[in-house]
């Protein structure tokens, strides 16, 4: 694997927003607001613009309304300055990557590209600014979520990935890999100085497994379960409450009405020293998954959203059918 460049040509901050398509945005308004607690920038008949508690940026998360299957259209990561757009876009370009500016509601320059393994990306370096909500008491409801912090993402190829995101700057915090081997099945990689800002898992990809908000307290993620149930929405529970071994989170994942999985999460750590060593977990041990909570069901492992677009494709890693057999055992 290669090193991290720690002179990248331009400056990525940190994961900034994913912008999702729905079927209904009333049905989604109610499950993201009444329920997990974000709050509505902005809504007309074809978007609902969404953020957290904490964010003074316009939006971290965009629902465009759609008729056909939903699917996520991009993710979103910021980069510090107007210049290092333009040096992203040049960096790009002689990749051979075919960046494209594009126009978007409430963001400044915008600028989409598709990374190696095919996740379409959008950078930015600016958005509307809007007052913050970190002190309005008030309007902490459901799991009062802070800030978005990041993504997964199942792709076919995670060496490939993880290479490419180190060449621009991210940082390695912590990976699986095969025992006694240097095959990586899974990478968190970082800007902002927490355990991660993306995550790639090995799988059929690329698809969006989740998006994940911080959370003030564990209580909050518990009482946006109560909160989930007394509204109606218990289904829409999938996963935890627990405790990952690999990012140590106190987590739980809802999949919201259009099936797109969302984590709340509390407890990171930091990752900001320049001598941080990667932690390396073995791919059969279970707790990287989680030190303990009841096993996540078998579509946590293999269901997540389309990108847009995106041909899928079968991952380069293939599970030997005993590895595979006892690892599905200790989990189910």
């Amino acid at each position: 694997m290669i090193e991290t460049n720690l002179s990248p040509s331009f400056n990525v901050t940190r994961a900034s927003h994913a912008v999702m398509t729905a079927r209904d945005l009333d049905a989604t308004q109610a499950f993201y607001c009444d329920v997990l607690g974000l709050i509505a920038s902005d809504r007309d008949k074809d978007a609902l613009y969404l953020r957290a508690l904490e964010e003074r940026s316009h939006h971290s998360l965009v629902f465009r309304k759609t008729d056909t299957a939903p699917v996520c259209e991009r993710v979103g990561l910021r980069v510090l300055t107007e210049d290092d757009l333009d040096r992203a876009f040049e960096h790009f370009d002689l990749a051979g990557l075919k960046p494209q500016w594009v126009e978007r509601p409430y963001q400044g320059r915008t600028l989409h590209v598709d990374d190696p393994v095919g996740t379409p990306l959008e950078f930015c370096a600016t958005m509307d600014d809007l007052p913050t909500n970190l002190q309005r008491f008030e309007l902490y409801k459901g799991a009062s979520p802070m800030r978005l912090d990041h993504f997964q993402i199942a792709v076919h190829d995670v060496m490939k990935a993880t290479e490419f995101y180190l060449s621009i700057g991210f940082r390695l915090t912590e990976f699986t890999a095969t025992d006694g081997k240097e095959e990586i099945w899974a990478s968190w990689l970082q800007r902002k100085g927490n355990p991660h800002d993306v995550v790639f898992s090995s799988g059929r990809g690329p698809r969006l497994h989740h998006f994940a908000y911080g959370v003030p307290e564990i209580r909050d993620v518990v009482h946006v379960c109560d909160v989930a149930g007394s509204l109606g929405f218990g289904h829409h529970f999938e996963r935890g409450p627990g405790r990952h071994g690999i990012g140590n989170a106190f987590f739980v994942y809802f999949r919201d009405p259009d099936g797109h999985r969302v984590e709340l999460f509390n407890a990171h750590y930091q990752a900001i020293d320049i001598n941080h060593t990667p932690l390396r977990w073995d791919l059969s041990n279970t707790r990287r998954s989680q030190l303990w909570g009841l096993p996540a069901p078998a579509r946590w492992f293999y269901e997540a959203s389309d990108f847009a677009g995106k041909p899928v494709h079968d991952p380069v890693l293939k599970a030997d059918p005993v590895t595979l057999e006892t690892f599905l055992a200790k989990q189910f």
